[in-house]
């Protein structure tokens, strides 16, 4: 099922044009087109889920395996030093979309991109009781 007014699902019904790398029965992967860094595509499932809490696994399997198509691609294509695999749910992680989608992003050393965060030893008793609240809701 597609969202009459989601952006993407627009684009997959192609009422909205997109530079469309990669399309199959189930995904469709396009070009951002406000890259963080040349080369940055979006893959999305060709079903409207909000997020990961919503997608069915079909649809999360496909989106995850062309994402490895695309990765792969965007690696021979530019040679870059790195790339980041980014998917965001919801407004405090910065998801701008609300369709699940991934981002595929080239990196290069010193690119400034504010992505990464650094190393912090963090409280090993806290870690292990958030650990085991976590583990209650798996």
């Amino acid at each position: 099922m597609l969202d009459p007014d989601c952006i993407f699902c627009r684009i997959i019904r192609d009422e909205v044009p997109s530079f469309k790398v990669f399309e199959d029965e189930r995904t469709l992967a396009f070009m951002d087109i406000n890259p963080a860094n040349p080369g940055h595509v979006l893959v999305i499932p060709k079903f409207h889920a909000a997020d990961v809490f919503e997608i069915a696994e079909p649809w999360l399997g496909a989106s995850i395996d062309t994402v490895q198509k695309v990765a792969s691609a965007v690696w021979v294509t530019l040679n870059p030093d790195g790339v980041n695999i980014v998917q965001a749910n919801g407004p405090g992680a910065a998801q701008s979309v609300s369709h699940f989608h991934w981002h595929v992003l080239p990196r290069r050393n010193g690119d400034g991109l504010l992505l990464n965060w650094g190393l912090k030893p963090g409280d090993m008793t806290e870690i292990g009781a958030l650990a085991e609240r976590i583990r209650s809701n798996v």
